[in-house]
């Protein structure tokens, strides 16, 4: 049985021309895109994805900044998705992430770290439903 993660490309990582070698590295790193697309996040729609964070400090910035431009988002899936992806981007402030993983080649700091990843299977099925209509198996 195969497992689902979500992900988004973020507004630094896609203004910077990084999607190409960024979907590049997911595919190589064994996940199968099962729904992607281009879009810009209205502050609202920022709001809502982020709305776990509402009562966090950071709250505002991070809106503001994920509606600042484009993303791209994508449902991807393989044997242990949420695990095997969190590996791939790295951690959260790049200064500390792994190298060869997303963040440490393609992030700035921990506000623009240019990639999103699901933390848990709940999660990931939350966030894909956010962005995508109820998935069906390909």
């Amino acid at each position: 049985m195969s497992g689902i993660t979500f992900t988004m490309i973020k507004p630094d990582a896609v203004g910077k021309g990084h999607t190409g070698a960024i979907i590049d590295m997911i595919i190589k790193a064994g996940f199968r895109i099962v729904a992607m697309k281009l879009t810009k996040l209205p502050a609202e729609k920022a709001g809502e994805f982020y709305a776990v964070h509402k009562a966090r400090p950071f709250y505002g910035e991070l809106v503001e900044f994920m509606s600042s431009g484009p993303i791209v988002a994508a449902v991807l899936e393989k044997e242990n998705a949420v695990a095997d992806f969190r590996k791939l981007i790295g951690a959260t402030d790049p200064a500390k992430a792994d190298p060869g993983t997303i963040r440490k080649l393609y992030a700035a700091s921990v506000g623009e770290n240019a990639i999103h990843g699901s933390d848990s299977d709940e999660n990931a099925e939350i966030e894909s439903n956010f962005f995508f209509s109820k998935l069906e198996s390909f």
